[in-house]
């Protein structure tokens, strides 16, 4: 499982290091291998490993090149959608339309999703946050079955 905030940079070349932990995680389920793609909702990019990927490609694929909403959402997401091999010592080139694309300066923040990392500027980060824990504490939980499901 991808979990956890780690905070890692970016170096002058556009590569940042996978951290240690998720590497051997990485080379499982991917092979060594992320695609990259952009959120189409947030400034941030979505990693996913090789075998994750291929399960998002296969639902983007069932999406209709006619229909304007559905076309557009596959041109964003297959459109900028990356193949990032990791190197020997854990880094991965971030192409830079994409880094461009979510702002990403040298301090970014890498989140686990479970089935992939978001990757954030450290500051849209924060701002982020933020705003999640705001939304989150006047959440009504008894309104949604699956928020009311995780009895926290």
């Amino acid at each position: 499982m991808l979990r956890g905030t780690t905070a890692i940079n970016l170096d002058a070349k556009g590569r940042l290091t996978m951290p240690v932990g998720y590497r051997e995680l990485v080379c499982e389920q991917g092979i060594g291998k992320l695609v990259v793609t952009i959120d189409i909702k947030r400034s941030c990019l979505m990693l996913y490993p090789l075998n994750q990927w291929q399960l998002i490609e296969q639902k983007l694929m069932a999406l209709s090149d006619f229909e304007p909403g559905e076309a557009a959402i596959k041109r964003l997401i297959l459109g900028n959608a990356n193949d990032c091999d990791m190197d020997k010592s854990g880094r991965i080139l971030l192409p830079a339309p994409l880094r461009n694309h979510a702002r990403l300066e040298k301090k970014l923040m890498l989140i686990g999703q479970v089935n992939k990392f978001e990757l954030w500027d450290e500051s849209l980060w924060q701002a982020q946050m933020i705003d999640d824990l705001a939304l989150a504490q006047n959440l009504d939980f008894s309104t949604s079955p699956r928020l009311k499901e995780l009895a926290l």
